[in-house]
């Protein structure tokens, strides 16, 4: 690996958090050295000090190497339930919920929770898990800085009162930001906290075989409280949702009984 390489992959690791020798050395080296040369840079120490000094540089720079395919209030239908239904509900008991947004990915998920959620609670009532395996995508996350095609279908009201523009990018402004916290987990291997008032873990659990699913389902349901909600994703059905001990509230959400 080139010196000049290895001090860009110190340096990004120093502004952001992300750790660019966790992905494959030649394939990540291509993509950017074809964006710092379309830039007219000649090496990563110039390409660092640039983006460095040019917001918009920066975050296309986030955007080349993070391959992001989430985005706010996505199957926004299903976040109107959520907000007018579920969370009134859950709500009436208990103000200060516990809440955790389960395989994040690059923070869109907890971020629409924590927008919702403020239109119900102060936001020192409130507090989000969000938790991911891949420690690269929550430091993207915790940057919380997002292409406008993230922000397809937010709401107006909501993208004027919760996002700043800078240049072509919408930045999460700092009092949603506050409201989650990130934190390494591996959904398989490692045990889940318990008492959730509501656990969203969406366009996940496609990805895993039926043994795994039942195996998540079983420590999901263990991780609830009585009267807790499960929000799953729009391909995510569960089809037998008292084997785990959950009633259908409404269509992708669950209570535990």
């Amino acid at each position: 690996m080139s010196q000049d390489y290895l001090d860009f992959i110190l340096n990004v690791k120093r502004k952001t958090g992300i750790d660019l020798a966790l992905y494959k050395e030649a394939q990540m080296k291509r993509r950017l050295t074809s964006l710092y040369e379309k830039k007219g840079y000649k090496s990563f120490k110039e390409f660092f000090q640039a983006i460095s000094a040019d917001p918009n540089l920066y975050h296309e720079f986030l955007d080349r190497m993070t391959i992001n395919v989430s985005e706010f209030y996505r199957n926004s239908k299903r976040w109107e339930v959520l907000e007018t239904k579920i969370l009134p509900e859950l709500i009436k008991n208990n103000r200060r919920l516990k809440v955790w947004s389960a395989a994040c990915s690059t923070g869109e998920e907890p971020y629409t929770l924590a927008m919702i959620l403020s239109k119900l609670l102060p936001a020192k009532d409130i507090s989000i898990l969000a938790t991911d395996i891949d420690e690269n995508v929550m430091a993207r996350a915790r940057i919380g800085v997002y292409q406008e095609r993230s922000l397809q279908e937010v709401p107006s009201d909501i993208k004027s009162k919760h996002f700043t523009k800078e240049g072509a990018y919408y930045k999460v402004n700092d009092d949603i930001k506050k409201t989650v916290t990130f934190k390494k987990q591996n959904l398989l291997a490692d045990p889940f906290d318990s008492g959730f008032d509501l656990i969203v873990c969406r366009n996940v659990l496609i990805y895993f075989t039926e043994e795994a699913k039942h195996e998540l389902y079983i420590k999901f349901g263990y991780a609830l409280k009585k009267g807790g909600v499960f929000f799953v994703g729009s391909t995510e059905q569960i089809f037998s949702p008292s084997r785990y001990q959950f009633d259908t509230v409404d269509t992708f959400f669950y209570r535990k009984q």
